[in-house]
């Protein structure tokens, strides 16, 4: 086998194909249960699931993960109607066997965010964050929360893939939404705010996707149909998610901000 296809993720396809081939002749089954996907050797209860041949003379292993993928995975072993199934879907009664990753391709767009999580922070840039949310439409909560992810609203910031400034525009975005200063917060906020403007109306305001987009590109985003199954990528998005609604709650009036703070309270409860 070849060096560069010893991977985990790699390693765990096989192990399924190859457990698929004694059980289904090479089916594995895709199942879409939530908006996650999973891969097993038979079809899991509680989910949408789609019968995928594997053809044991392919080239290489087909993509099979497409929306919401696995990244930082897990296969396991359970019992089901009497046969050991396996998937790397955690359902009950389940044994984990390994665990894997799936690596995000070289030359791709996406980039690990800069920032950290941590409570809103309203005091940063708060002139330029109004300015481009009242003139884009855009959500000042969005914007803030893939400005901390980004950057952690360091407008010198620079990734190792070339994103720049406080809302990390990579040079071909900068270019195109004619931002000349990517490293000053005002047109870095601006530029910033007009991409994510045009992801949400393509698509249909769906914030995951949209984070998804904005992070790893809307080819990524089309090829997998959903977000990619890339770990710079995965956790991007979980951190968005995660800052959005706070931020929501922080920014909202006083009145909004309390219930929201309640209902959190409740939820936690």
């Amino acid at each position: 086998m070849p060096t560069h296809l010893r991977t985990p993720s790699f390693c765990a396809l096989m192990l399924l194909t190859s457990i698929a081939a004694d059980v289904q002749a090479r089916t594995v089954y895709r199942c879409v249960r939530n908006g996650t996907v999973s891969l097993a050797t038979a079809p899991e209860p509680g989910s949408r699931c789609e019968a995928k041949q594997i053809d044991d003379n392919a080239a290489k292993l087909p993509n099979l993960w497409g929306a919401l993928g696995v990244v930082n995975g897990t296969l396991y072993e359970r019992e089901q109607d009497g046969k050991l199934v396996y998937s790397t879907r955690n359902l009950p009664g389940s044994v984990k066997v390994l665990s894997f990753r799936v690596e995000t391709p070289k030359g791709a767009e996406a980039h690990a965010g800069l920032g950290t999580l941590g409570p809103p922070q309203l005091d940063r840039y708060p002139v330029e964050f109004r300015a481009a949310a009242k003139a884009t439409g855009v959500e000042d909560a969005l914007l803030r929360s893939i400005a901390q992810v980004e950057s952690g609203f360091d407008p010198l910031a620079l990734s190792p893939k070339g994103a720049q400034g406080v809302m990390q525009l990579t040079p071909a975005v900068a270019k195109q939404y004619g931002v000349s200063e990517p490293f000053v917060a005002g047109p870095s906020i601006t530029g910033g705010a007009r991409h994510l403007k045009d992801l949400l109306r393509q698509y249909h305001n769906d914030i995951t996707l949209v984070a998804a987009a904005y992070n790893a590109g809307v080819g990524a985003v089309a090829h997998y149909d959903g977000v990619p199954p890339y770990a710079e990528t995965q956790d991007y998005v979980a951190r968005v998610l995660a800052l959005y609604p706070d931020y929501k709650a922080a920014l909202a009036p006083p009145a909004k901000a309390h219930k929201a703070r309640a209902r959190k309270k409740r939820r936690k409860h």
